[in-house]
């Protein structure tokens, strides 16, 4: 009974979150942060930050991905399954109603400033997600050089991103190896 009641509440928040968030994945880190962590206590702020390293590094949206993890870390395979069908349903409505609508309303001037206005606000939202994710880093070099690094990478060259995700894991597992290294002799 105590499982039912958790998968429904996954559901209910997940649905509420893909309800409520514009922009995908990334607009929704912090809804899925306070829901989570704060409001529910599911999961501590260290899971959420693991979390969305796996969601953003494996296949598929991070959306998914994450409420994916957290339904599973929270219930099992039915948690997993009912906090991604939640997360997934709204938009699946959502966007059926507007490919109905769309093409009627598509040239009205107020339909495009309105999305407009969604992309600014979808904007704040993830560079929202950015700042919190940052501050939870362990302010220490390695991680810095990691980010900055991968930034480079990702927004001047045409490298793939999967590409980019493994050498930083690989640069921060050497790293840590290294400093581990240096803890031992000294």
């Amino acid at each position: 009974m105590e499982r039912t009641k958790r998968c429904l509440t996954l559901f209910l928040t997940f649905l509420r979150i893909g309800a409520f968030t514009f922009g995908g994945g990334y607009a929704m880190i912090p809804l899925i942060q306070r829901e989570t962590v704060e409001k529910h206590k599911w999961i501590s702020d260290d899971d959420i930050l693991e979390i969305i390293a796996i969601a953003e590094s494996t296949p598929g949206p991070i959306a998914i991905n994450s409420a994916t993890f957290v339904g599973y870390k929270v219930a099992g395979f039915w948690g997993s399954f009912c906090a991604t069908f939640g997360v997934v349903l709204p938009s699946y409505i959502i966007i059926s109603i507007i490919s109905l609508l769309l093409q009627q309303f598509h040239d009205i001037q107020a339909v495009r400033y309105a999305f407009f206005g969604i992309r600014a606000g979808v904007l704040a939202l993830i560079l929202k997600s950015l700042w919190t994710m940052f501050k939870k880093i362990k302010k220490e070099v390695v991680p810095y050089i990691i980010m900055a690094l991968s930034f480079i990478l990702a927004a001047f060259t045409d490298i793939n991103v999967l590409f980019i995700i493994a050498g930083s894991a690989i640069f921060g597992i050497v790293a840590s190896l290294i400093t581990e290294r240096k803890e031992k002799q000294g």
